[in-house]
């Protein structure tokens, strides 16, 4: 009777979690559901993103900032975590027309177009948390190279498919282990898109796993050039484990997470017969680096082609 009594105690209190839990995920995706089915706008207010009309990603939700949350952290907070998602976006989108195989195109494509809704959602949150009123488009498409506050990682060029596989690997389980942390954030929208992201970046990271495996597990030359990707891409990922200092006040402390993510990434490569690479981390500028505005010159000339058709006929919508 005892042992029945504290199942019975057990499982009522699991069923309680898990009522929690399904709560709080209800609550986390009917938020991001707000933010991504916006109703399109007015014809004439299109916007650059899609090259269609849309409303304000924001608008009906409650932007109010709790209480004790400045304002100006957190615009430089989403504005760090935009610019990833937007210039890695742009990165993958470039393998349109180039991939080994129409599936893979397709299936880059894709995860591009995850990033780019998480990157819009939270532009737009930078934009309206600072007060400036600037919208995902401004971001995007008007501030120079020195502006982007993404870390240098998403910016190297593509490579080859083994580098761009390797890049991805590194990216996704990082900002996988990083959304999975600010799920619990007290803004809300930062929070949902955490808690969204989370499943988006799971598959991300499955299928760069899936690939870093057939590649490493394969022919000898296979073998070859993800091991060659990873040595490239390798020293850009301390760079996600250094703490700027708005990071510190209002987000979390990328340190916390170099632990978690190394372990994770040593055992897929384990697993592919491939080594973790044994080299130094890509040097700063006086201790400056991304989400100071110093990048490589790789990034001023992805931003060039993401920008010029704004740029060449500014205030244009179709």
């Amino acid at each position: 009777m005892q042992d029945q009594d504290h199942t019975a105690t057990t499982a009522g209190a699991h069923h309680a979690e898990h009522a929690h839990h399904a709560e709080h995920t209800d609550h986390d995706d009917h938020v991001y559901l707000s933010l991504a089915e916006a109703t399109p706008g007015p014809e004439g207010e299109g916007r650059w993103a899609y090259g269609t009309g849309f409303a304000d990603p924001l608008l009906g939700v409650d932007t109010t900032l709790p209480a004790g949350l400045d304002g100006a952290d957190l615009a430089a907070y989403c504005l760090m975590l935009g610019d990833d998602a937007l210039v890695l976006a742009q990165r993958l989108i470039e393998w349109c027309t180039r991939a080994p195989e129409l599936e893979e195109e397709v299936a880059l494509a894709n995860l591009g177009l995850d990033l780019l809704g998480q990157s819009r959602l939270l532009l737009t949150r930078a934009g309206q948390a600072d007060g400036s009123g600037r919208t995902e488009d401004d971001l995007a498409y008007w501030r120079e190279d020195h502006e982007f506050r993404n870390v240098r990682l998403v910016e190297t060029p593509n490579g080859d498919f083994a580098h761009t596989v390797a890049r991805l690997l590194l990216f996704a389980t990082a900002r996988g282990a990083l959304y999975e942390a600010l799920s619990a954030h007290p803004d809300p929208v930062l929070a949902a898109v955490a808690a969204r992201g989370v499943k988006e970046l799971a598959y991300h990271r499955e299928y760069a796993t899936a690939w870093t495996l057939r590649l490493g597990d394969g022919t000898p030359y296979s073998a070859e050039r993800m091991q060659a990707g990873l040595d490239a891409v390798w020293p850009l990922l301390e760079e996600l484990f250094t703490a700027h200092p708005v990071e510190l006040r209002v987000g979390v402390d990328p340190a916390t997470l170099r632990e978690p993510v190394l372990k994770a990434l040593s055992a897929v490569l384990a697993e592919a017969g491939l080594a973790v690479p044994d080299v130094p981390p890509l040097a700063t500028v006086l201790g400056r680096a991304g989400r100071d505005g110093v990048h490589t010159e790789a990034l001023g000339l992805l931003l060039a082609e993401l920008q010029v058709v704004a740029r060449a006929h500014p205030g244009a919508t179709w």
